[in-house]
């Protein structure tokens, strides 16, 4: 999908931000309000949705909602017109400037950020990382949350002590902020609350010892008052089950373990080469510029500022976010970055788990119920700034700030215009240097193909055999190009699935949008990897194809399969009494017109992203062993429009049950919201093929059975006592959502009638 802020400007530099910390949120916003014309923006980030570290105390205490504390980075990397990898980071390539990442191609950047945050340091104590919950990373740290949550309804009535290890602002505020949650709980479930019983172990000499003595009296006095269990000078060496051990030589019980000791940064900073602190963390200069490899910044709790040592505070990433912005737009520019001072002082708000707080700045300290109305007022007006986006109506001009350098210049003067025809192919040197990273699957009867490149494909087909031929070509929807890859290759290979055919070979289509040669060689690789990943799991040879230079990124796929003659399952094999399984949920389509609007979930794209990943193939064979006798991919007709070709081409009527169907989370939400996609009103037409379309209309799902699908499943139909078993099977081979959803008729009229259930 195009971002709302892009450009056709060709693409000359690439900015690859890893992490989604609160220092890239700025970048990404204000990326979005003042574009770069030729920079490509990348954001690599594990998760969807970032925490604010700000708020994370009062959601664990029941205050916030989860949207309330996280940004949601699909719709700010949509504003930013910026590409976004949902991927964990392994390591850096420096030299041939890569990002590598797992389970996925490396991302090659000029320039780099970092901003990835850090964990609290567990790996030096022996039984840490397997007996304790750190509370970094944050989506980790929730998961467990939400099991201890579960556990506290389990034991209600009974005693349980939890310990948390760590005495710094952190600690305490997840010492008060769990208790106060779970006492809360224990009380709405009947139980004493007075069963559970908090510790706070820390191996300093008094609470939050890097605030001052007035704040460090407050927290006294609020622990106490609460009835935590306070143990100072206790250095944990090592973690048993059940049980710490302290110099010197205490042992601390446990029932649960909280971990929030100091920050410790990723391993694999250090084994890139960037020179570090002798924590790890990555030294920079006065302008966040690494001080060893001036193509790289950080930010954040990664960053240790040579010259300006900070504490590792969400409120140095905060004030570091624009100055880090500037200074990327400087260097991409060609010019040199500019040098930032943090303030040495900081209002720091830290919350007692019920809605009042305890003020510190220096040597100043305050403490009440409207400081923490007054932080939550910060709070929420900082999250607004990127739950909030502004409407971009105008698009920026087209022209190329990012040259900086005589080589990009030269380059963008060969992009001022672009030939037609075959003279608008990708480069013969391009292609070829793809192709050689490729490892297409290879098959005996490719008797010609990517090994040996002629004019055309050459294949063979085995005796008795009949082949299978389609093809399928769309514009990118989604700003990861190899996730657009593995999308298109998988919706090419549904309708060889649905025929009940094996894949044979691909030829790809692919059309890359202007740039300097290598960022196009780089797109280009992004794509087709992800493509021929899925071609090769489904033992599919990718034999050739075209590629082209285009305003905007496309893709698709000529896919040859085989089959028997007498096996292949077609559209008019619909029978009376039989029932209808559909293997996927519905909802592509309306949740990729609300992605383009922003107004999409992170979440609810993440989820239709991985269904649209699920292949056909396992479905096709399931179906086959259980007697299917017709089967079709839903795709861009809808759920109806595919049901209608079916009923038509056997001469039956047929039944959906909408309670039956299942969706995409989401999906309802955007129908609710009226956000459709735009093919939605061409499916539409098909509503008079409904034999009872007001009843139906007036059902809130009733829009979804239009729906235009991308690389959706498959609709088959099953003699009624194969239906469990075909279904539970359909569900143990990973389509958990299979179920079914209608059943066919006898033809009651001249014409189809399908009747639309609640």
């Amino acid at each position: 999908m195009r971002g709302v802020n892009r450009t056709d400007a060709p693409v000359v530099k690439d900015l690859v931000l890893l992490g989604g910390g609160h220092s890239h949120v700025a970048v990404l916003k204000r990326f979005g309000m003042e574009p770069m014309p030729g920079v490509r923006v990348t954001l690599i980030c594990k998760d969807v949705n970032t925490p604010y570290s700000g708020m994370l105390p009062g959601f664990i205490a029941g205050h916030y909602q989860f949207d309330d504390a996280h940004i949601d980075l699909r719709p700010l990397c949509n504003f930013a017109g910026a590409q976004f990898y949902q991927a964990t980071v392994t390591g850096l390539d420096l030299k041939n400037r890569l990002v590598h990442c797992a389970g996925r191609p490396p991302a090659s950047f000029d320039l780099l950020s970092i901003n990835i945050g850090s964990t609290p340091r567990a790996r030096d104590i022996p039984g840490a990382l397997q007996h304790a919950l750190p509370v970094k990373p944050i989506d980790r740290f929730i998961s467990g949350w939400e099991n201890i949550l579960a556990q506290a309804r389990e034991r209600a009535g009974k005693p349980w002590r939890i310990v948390v290890v760590g005495g710094g602002a952190g600690g305490v505020e997840l010492a008060l902020c769990t208790q106060h949650r779970l006492r809360r709980l224990l009380a709405e479930s009947g139980a004493k609350p007075d069963t559970l019983e908090h510790h706070l172990v820390t191996d300093s000499a008094t609470v939050l010892p890097t605030h001052n003595a007035r704040v460090q009296r407050i927290f006294t006095r609020i622990l106490g008052e609460r009835g935590v269990r306070v143990h100072l000078n206790h250095r944990v060496v090592e973690v048993k089950a059940g049980e710490l051990i302290c110099q010197p030589g205490e042992r601390v019980a446990f029932d649960t373990l909280l971990w929030v000791t100091n920050a410790s940064p990723a391993p694999w900073l250090a084994d890139a080469g960037l020179q570090t602190d002798d924590q790890g963390f990555v030294l920079v200069n006065d302008c966040l510029q690494s001080v060893s490899h001036p193509h790289v910044f950080a930010a954040g709790d990664i960053a240790a500022v040579v010259n300006h040592p900070r504490p590792k505070s969400g409120v140095f990433a905060v004030r570091q976010g624009p100055p880090l912005a500037r200074n990327l737009r400087q260097v991409l520019n060609g010019l040199a970055p500019e040098s930032f001072a943090p303030q040495t002082q900081f209002l720091s708000l830290i919350s007692t788990g019920d809605q009042y707080a305890v003020a510190s700045r220096g040597p100043w300290a305050a403490e009440g119920a409207n400081l923490w109305r007054l932080k939550d007022w910060i709070d929420r007006r900082w999250m607004r700034k990127y739950q909030e986006l502004p409407e971009m109506n105008a698009a920026p001009p087209a022209a190329v700030a990012a040259t900086g350098d005589a080589a990009s210049s030269q380059e963008i003067s060969s992009t001022a215009m672009r030939c037609g025809g075959c003279g608008a192919k990708v480069g013969s040197d391009v292609l070829s240097r793809v192709l050689q990273r490729l490892k297409p699957v290879a098959r005996p009867d490719i008797l010609i193909g990517l090994d040996a490149p002629d004019d055309a494909a050459l294949t063979t087909l085995a005796p008795g055999m009949a082949a299978v031929q389609t093809v399928d070509f769309f514009r990118s929807f989604i700003n990861d190009p190899y996730v657009f890859g593995r999308i298109a290759a998988n919706h090419a290979l549904g309708d060889i699935f649905a025929m009940g055919a094996e894949p044979q070979s691909a030829l790809a289509i692919a059309t890359i949008p202007y740039g300097a040669e290598g960022k196009v060689e780089e797109q280009l690789f992004q794509l087709l990897a992800g493509a021929v990943e899925v071609l090769n799991e489904s033992h599919t040879a990718l034999v050739g194809g075209h590629s082209a230079e285009a305003p905007e990124l496309a893709f698709g796929l000529s896919v040859t399969g085989l089959v028997a003659p007498d096996r292949a399952l077609r559209k008019g094999g619909l029978k009376a009494g039989e029932v209808l399984i559909l293997t996927k949920p519905l909802g592509t389509g309306t949740l990729f017109a609300a992605d383009m609007r922003r107004r999409a979930k992170g979440a609810w794209i993440e989820a239709a992203v991985a269904s649209m990943q699920v292949s056909n193939r396992k479905a096709a064979q399931c179906f086959l062993r259980h007697r299917a006798t017709t089967c079709t991919d839903v795709t861009g007709f809808g759920l109806l429009g595919h049901l209608v070709e079916m009923a038509k081409a056997s001469g039956v009527d047929a039944e959906i049950q909408l309670a039956q169907v299942p969706l995409l989370a989401g999906a309802l939400e955007t129908v609710r919201a009226g956000i459709l996609s735009s093919l939605q009103p061409q499916n539409v037409r098909l509503r008079r093929a409904i034999a009872n379309v007001e009843e139906a209309a007036r059902d809130e799902r009733y829009p979804l059975i239009f729906d235009p699908q991308t690389a959706g499943g498959l609709l088959a139909s099953v003699p009624a006592s194969e239906a469990a078993a075909c279904v539970a099977e359909l569900q143990q081979a990973g389509y958990a959502q299979a179920v079914v959803v209608g059943a066919v008729r006898e033809r009651a009229g001249d014409e189809c009638a399908i009747t639309v259930r609640g």
